[in-house]
């Protein structure tokens, strides 16, 4: 990690190395970190699907499920074909009719966020989401 948060001071507005080090944060349990970077990357490159996707996942495990609806959907219109990201559309869209973690009465999904409710995002990175996640942008 420490060798990408150098790349990303030595050469900013380098979206791919944005996104990796948003995937390392997020796979290092850094989801607030790996957001900020999907962000910059997005706003480097807003037709990078990946960065759309992880920042959903970020902002889905936050909490903010509508903004990261937004995202998810963002990501699907430009790679139409990725299951990884329909199956994290479902599951969120599903999150999002449920009450915010914290807010429901009893379960072990009111105890914690997205992964309590046993979102496949809680194992690792972005990638996590799926056993064959995408390799990044093609």
């Amino acid at each position: 990690m420490i060798a990408l948060e150098r790349a990303r001071d030595a050469a900013p507005r380098h979206g791919s190395v944005r996104e990796a080090l948003g995937r390392a944060y997020y796979g290092a349990g850094r989801p607030a970190a790996a957001g900020a970077e999907f962000a910059e990357a997005i706003e480097i490159d807003p037709t990078n699907d990946y960065a759309h996707f992880g920042l959903a996942l970020c902002l889905a495990r936050g909490g903010e499920r509508t903004r990261a609806l937004g995202h998810l959907r963002l990501a699907i219109a430009m790679r139409p074909g990725n299951p990884v990201y329909r199956r994290a559309l479902s599951r969120v869209e599903h999150q999002a009719g449920a009450p915010p973690p914290g807010r429901a009465a009893g379960g072990p999904a009111a105890a914690g966020g997205p992964e309590a409710a046993g979102g496949p995002e809680a194992a690792g990175g972005p990638e996590a989401a799926d056993p064959d996640p995408p390799g990044g942008r093609a």
